[in-house]
Order: structure tokens, then sequence, then C-alpha cells
């Protein structure tokens, strides 16, 4: 089968301000993000399964207008609990210097660790696998016809390096520097036989991205 990531468009919010499962609207250039997106897809697609986050779910429905969507919580970005939408600089020196040591198991105040968010994405990854390669999929998508298995997830720059690093194997605590993936990239796994591979078909950076402290 193949799993098409794809990372929603430029979020509305500004520069320094610290973001997580705020429902953050696009910008005025989503239809021309959208459309570049739109370049990289297969012609038939089996099911779609998106975050329900609006900057997710707004590109889910324009890009797959005949399709039921899947919103999935567990595609959500990290949880960023009492720093959410507050300015990096602002966040109180003893609540961040703890995370900024070990982000990979320390967790925001009243939020999640990048473990967690890793656990409960590839699960749901796992699951999505799970379905398309156990049964029968022409039973459950009936109208897929005699096409592979080609499943399409629209979900936050998070959740696709949870995914890359389990699928590659690569420590959590490493994935920001071994994955930079901009607003509105595609990337391509394909499952075989057990066997999972990625190839990454657009990554245009539309912006700086500052959105995120510089210790990590």
């Amino acid at each position: 089968m193949e799993i098409y990531l794809i990372r929603h468009t430029t979020p509305a919010i500004a520069k320094g301000v610290c973001y997580g499962q705020a429902d953050l609207d696009v910008t005025e250039s989503f239809l021309h993000e959208a459309a570049i997106i739109q370049q990289h897809l297969p012609a038939s697609i089996t099911s779609v399964y998106s975050s329900p986050l609006q900057r997710c779910k707004r590109l889910a429905e324009h890009l797959f207008t005949d399709h039921a969507i899947q919103w999935q919580d567990d595609l959500k970005e990290i949880n960023c609990g009492k720093w959410e939408l507050e300015l990096w600089d602002e966040i109180p020196k003893d609540e961040i210097d703890p995370w900024l040591t070990d982000h990979v198991n320390v967790r925001i105040p009243g939020g999640e660790s990048y473990s967690d968010v890793f656990e409960r994405v590839t699960g749901c990854f796992k699951k999505i696998i799970k379905l398309h390669t156990t049964h029968d999929h022409k039973t459950i998508w009936p109208d897929a016809g005699d096409s592979l298995p080609r499943a399409v997830i629209v979900a936050h720059g998070g959740v696709i390096r949870s995914i890359l690093s389990y699928i590659t194997q690569t420590p959590l605590a490493d994935s920001f520097t071994v994955f930079s993936f901009h607003y509105g990239c595609v990337i391509k796994i394909v499952h075989v036989n057990g066997n999972l591979t990625h190839e990454v078909l657009s990554n245009i950076a539309q912006e700086k991205e500052t959105h995120k402290p510089s210790g990590i």
C-alpha cells in the first residue's frame, strides 16, 4: 500500500508564538499552497485520515471533496498545555529549561512530551496500515476497484516527524535535526511485505518558521 503524508498549509499565527493544538486558521496563501500539494497526489485515493484541527480540516476538505474523511484525534499536534499561544520568550525559565534539556521525555505543563505524541501517533499509523493490509480493501472501499490501496494522512509537523522517526528508527532526540518538513510538504510511504520506505515528493519552504525555541 501507499500512504501520503501531507502537512497543513501556513497557519495564521504571529511569529514567536508557541502553538500545538490551538485551532488556528489558514492564511491567504492557502489556495496557492493547496494547488502545489495537489500536483503531488495520485489520481486514485482509497481513504483519507486527518487531524480535526481547522488548519488540517480545511485542507483535507478542499483536496478530497469526494471522500468521507476520517477525523482522528490521535493525529493532532502536540498538546502545549499552559504554554499554548504564549510567546516562547515569555515562558518562565524554570518551566522551559527542563523541557529544552529533554523535550522527548519532559511534559509541557498541562500538556504532552514528544514521547507522548510519538506513542499516540504511531498507534494510529499502525492501525491504518493494519486496516489496509489485513483486510480485503475492496470490501471496505468498493469504489477502489483494482487499484493499490492508497491512504492519505493530513496532519502536523510533529505528527509527520513522529511517523518518519518510527519507520526509519530515528531516535526522537535526533529527529528535529534529521527531518525538516515545511508547511504543505508531501511524503510518500510505501508498505511492502512489512517493510516501510519513504520518499519526499514536495518540501517547499513557504517562509522561515519561527514557532519553536532555538534550543531544539
